[in-house]
């Protein structure tokens, strides 16, 4: 092998690690906050849920969502492409579901108001 493959393999191996270790370390919410489910409907509050408690909602006549093991998820809904159902779980402060034909909005809040995670400003 030659001095430059060994470099190249190295680099590779480092940026392989480098995937698998840094989402994992970008999670910069304090995980011991106490979270609970917002959900909005056309941009109005429908109701607030606590992660806490195992529970189905039923969301209007369009939307069915699922609080279990403290993780949220969309189980059933109206909308004709269902991708709020594919989206998964949601269980950290700023992670939303959003189902845009119904206008629903599953959003995880801290219980004390405060926001969580960066803030930036772009120009």
């Amino acid at each position: 092998m030659k001095k430059k493959d060994i470099f190249l393999v190295g680099g590779i191996l480092i940026l392989a690690l480098l995937c698998w270790l840094v989402p994992k370390g970008l999670r910069l919410v304090d995980e011991n906050k106490e979270t609970e489910l917002k959900i909005t409907v056309a941009g109005e509050v429908y109701g607030t849920y606590s992660l806490e408690k195992n529970q189905v909602i039923k969301i209007q006549d369009t939307n069915v969502c699922e609080i279990k093991d403290g993780k949220v998820k969309m189980t059933e809904a109206s909308c004709p492409d269902h991708v709020c159902i594919r989206q998964g779980t949601i269980d950290a402060p700023g992670e939303t579901v959003v189902c845009l034909p119904n206008k629903v909005v599953l959003e995880i809040v801290s219980k004390d108001g405060e926001e969580d995670g960066l803030d930036a400003v772009v120009k």
